[in-house]
């Protein structure tokens, strides 16, 4: 690992000598969704300790660096020959138990649902919900699917969420601290924000749209 990550560095490094703007938080969001995954191997191999870095994550990193997954895990092969993409098999699951899904002891389980497969995910917890109504179809136009990292519940301004309340129906909508209810609507229609009961749990958030033509 600790030539995985001088492969890394050296990469970053001819990015921005070629005038990209590219560090190892910029490049760790691209693919692992996360800013610190990369910064946390370099400060563990810096302290001396156990990197802890799984063998899709580096995969996931050498696609988001457009080089061979070999070539950065091992030094050998064509840098230039690209992995195919990685392909997960999600659940796509109903509002009602992605609802069910933000309980502490939840009882869904999202194996129980039909898959779909989805291309570059970064290693996480994953469902799929089929979009309805308007409400956020500047995104996600009606019966568009959207992907839905289970393990990211941190708000960050105008990043999408899947939310429910004490009564367990699930909605997805923008993040804006400014407004009340923080959660909006992104519509082309006036549309109105979300009627929420007692506190709001984060089921998780939204990463990709899925629309077919």
């Amino acid at each position: 690992m600790l030539d995985v990550l001088k492969r890394i560095e050296e990469w970053i490094a001819a990015q921005n000598e070629a005038g990209q703007r590219m560090s190892p938080r910029s490049l760790s969001l691209k693919a692992l969704g996360t800013t610190d995954t990369i910064r946390n191997w370099i400060r563990s191999r810096d302290a001396g300790k156990p990197i802890g870095a799984t063998e899709r994550s580096v995969s996931a990193v050498a696609r988001a660096m457009n080089v061979s997954g070999e070539w950065l895990r091992t030094g050998t092969g064509n840098m230039n020959d690209v992995d195919p993409p990685h392909v997960d098999m999600v659940s796509l699951v109903s509002w009602v138990s992605a609802g069910q899904l933000s309980d502490q002891d939840s009882v869904v389980s999202p194996a129980d649902y039909p898959t779909i497969p989805v291309a570059d995910l970064p290693p996480s917890r994953w469902i799929a919900l089929r979009v309805q109504g308007t409400s956020m179809n500047k995104l996600s136009p009606p019966d568009s699917v959207i992907i839905v990292d289970l393990n990211d519940k941190r708000l960050v301004n105008g990043r999408c969420y899947v939310i429910a309340d004490e009564s367990g129906a699930a909605t997805y909508k923008a993040y804006d601290p400014n407004s009340s209810p923080p959660f909006v609507p992104r519509s082309y229609i006036d549309t109105q924000p979300p009627a929420l009961t007692g506190s709001i749990r984060i089921v998780g958030r939204v990463r990709k749209t899925i629309l077919d033509l």
